[in-house]
């Protein structure tokens, strides 16, 4: 049974002369589990929002689509909202009461369902997603993956035909987001409920996966299970190759003119035994060496930019301590990355490091001086830039120009230099078809280029980065770290918070793992990432067991490239 049909269905926002979506003819039958992916910006949170109407944004609407074999007009809003589930981006603008028993019941409560079956359905998800031991918890106290788990959680709770997704493990630690990824693909083959949702981490999603959709540009160009969709891309040479899971660009790196591509590690590891089939094991191990060279070798070290000496930090005289006996540096014109679960303190390292919020113990210093004696306008003129988590906190205007134009609106620079250096910043993150756009109607990867476009212009000697890539594909990744590491080359310090452990391996100088509110190890990136079982790289357990220090796909297909 079809339960979404799109024919010739086009998209355009108010002011724009581009389509957002460009005739999209599309049919989901029931009980698939659909992938959507694209460069950001190309229409995926745009395709999806129309899929229920109520969400769907200001604009002009052409084509036809019909929900359960009947335009989807006709859905009113009760049936919507029971019978299409949608799960946000960020999980904070899911969630509207502030117990957890009571978010599950919301939406039940809404539907105007008797108490005793609410009761039921809230007893049954609770035991069904493992929620009964915070089932009583104030949601404030939860980490980023529970609250995401509590908003799919709730949502089904009303038993929905259709579950939409739209980036839900973007917030998500790697362990977090497979456990997440799990759990959808339980609902999906144990439950039959039809999932589609959107995904810039595409290693865990499509193994469970039926079908992979590409878009590019408001349109969709490949529509096949996900071996056949990343096939496709890799004829077309397309640039979100970037974002395919690792085992397949490795193979695509290796043989690009491989038959059948592999999707999971497990497969990715099948292939590359066969492809070495044959290669004396000696070699194996004189292919490491240089790599265990450039880990073991020690630079020169730089002077200390920024210090924390025993911190202490917790939110309220009575919460427990978010950051405990706190202890590290960073050097000048470091990249240095901070990974680990959700809840662990990272976060709030970030805030205490731009003062924002201030220690009950320990010292915390920037350029030798403590930032407790530092005014505001001493830390940030000049010296230190933050990107939040959330980058609509960093959003104060209409439209994205007037944003961009108000981070300079304290500068000294001509009018002419204000606006070289916006287009500088637009033309650098491609937000020139969004200057006209409110900050708050762009998807998720646009809103996080423009509070980029907004903390770049500042031009800092630190700058603090929050889940930086979160909504980005792979293109943007690669042209954001090309921009990073040239202002590392210009004396810039950048201390990163990321669940991005690719963008980190690939990327980084330095990488601490955070626990339980303190870091407990901190090493040279590809030591730090190698042989690691969860927090390392696809590319590393695809090849770890011929070659540990393989941290990057560049790394793996090297080595392959060197054995033929």
């Amino acid at each position: 049974m079809e339960i979404y049909q799109l024919q010739d269905v086009s998209f355009t926002f108010p002011l724009s002369d581009q389509a957002a979506l460009s005739h999209i003819d599309l049919t989901i039958t029931s009980g698939e589990f659909v992938t959507i992916c694209g460069r950001s910006g190309c229409g995926k949170s745009t395709l999806l929002r129309q899929l229920k109407s109520i969400l769907t944004p200001h604009g002009k609407r052409e084509g036809t689509i019909h929900y359960a074999g009947k335009p989807i007009e006709e859905a009113n809003q009760r049936t919507q909202a029971a019978e299409i589930g949608f799960v946000l981006q960020n999980p904070d603008n899911g969630i509207v009461t502030d117990k957890v028993w009571h978010e599950l019941a919301f939406g039940l409560e809404s539907l105007g369902y008797d108490s005793g079956s609410i009761r039921l359905r809230v007893a049954e998800m609770a035991s069904f997603f493992g929620i009964q031991h915070w089932f009583h918890k104030n949601v404030a106290e939860l980490s980023g993956g529970q609250k995401q788990l509590l908003n799919l959680a709730s949502i089904m709770a009303m038993q929905p035909s259709v579950l939409i997704l739209d980036e839900p493990t973007s917030q998500l630690d790697p362990i977090a987001a497979a456990d997440f990824i799990e759990t959808l693909r339980k609902i999906n083959q144990e439950l039959g409920t039809t999932i589609i949702l959107t995904e810039h981490r595409l290693e865990e999603v499509l193994p469970v996966s039926d079908r992979l959709i590409v878009m590019d540009d408001g349109a969709i160009i490949a529509d096949d299970t996900p071996r056949r969709s990343g096939q496709t891309l890799f004829q077309m040479k397309h640039p979100m190759l970037a974002a395919m899971p690792s085992p397949m660009q490795i193979c695509a790196g290796v043989e690009a003119g491989a038959s059948a591509v592999p999707v999971t590690v497990k497969e990715g590891r099948q292939w590359l035994d066969a492809f070495l089939q044959g290669i004396p094991a000696l070699h194996r191990e004189s292919w490491s060496q240089p790599v265990v060279n450039a880990v073991a070798g020690v630079g020169k070290r730089q002077k200390p930019v920024i210090q924390f000496k025993e911190v202490w930090f917790k939110y309220s005289k009575d919460a427990s301590d978010t950051v405990k006996d706190l202890s590290f540096e960073v050097e000048e014109g470091q990249f240095y990355c901070i990974v680990g679960g959700n809840g662990a303190g990272k976060t709030t390292t970030l805030s205490l490091t731009g003062g924002l919020v201030q220690p009950y113990r320990g010292k915390i210093l920037i350029d030798g001086k403590n930032i407790a004696k530092m005014s505001a306008k001493e830390l940030f003129t000049n010296q230190l830039a933050i990107l939040p988590q959330n980058p609509q906190h960093l959003f104060v205007k209409k439209t994205v120009e007037q944003d961009l134009y108000e981070m300079l609106s304290g500068s000294p620079l001509s009018f002419v230099e204000k606006t070289e250096k916006v287009e500088d910043a637009v033309q650098f993150l491609e937000l020139e078809p969004l200057l006209a756009r409110h900050p708050y109607d762009l998807s998720g990867g646009e809103q996080q280029r423009a509070a980029l476009a907004k903390v770049l212009l500042l031009e800092p000697r630190i700058l603090l980065l929050d889940e930086p890539t979160k909504g980005l594909d792979g293109f943007f990744k690669d042209r954001l770290a090309h921009y990073l590491k040239k202002l590392n080359a210009e004396g810039v310090t950048i201390m990163m918070v990321s669940h991005d452990i690719e963008f980190c391996a690939k990327h980084g100088e330095v990488c601490a793992m955070f626990f339980d509110g303190s870091i407990i190890t901190e090493k040279a990136t590809k030591a730090f990432f190698a042989g690691n079982s969860f927090y390392t790289t696809a590319a590393n357990r695809m090849a770890r067991h011929v070659w540990r220090e393989g941290v990057t796909i560049e790394d793996v297909i090297a080595l392959c490239k060197q054995s033929s």
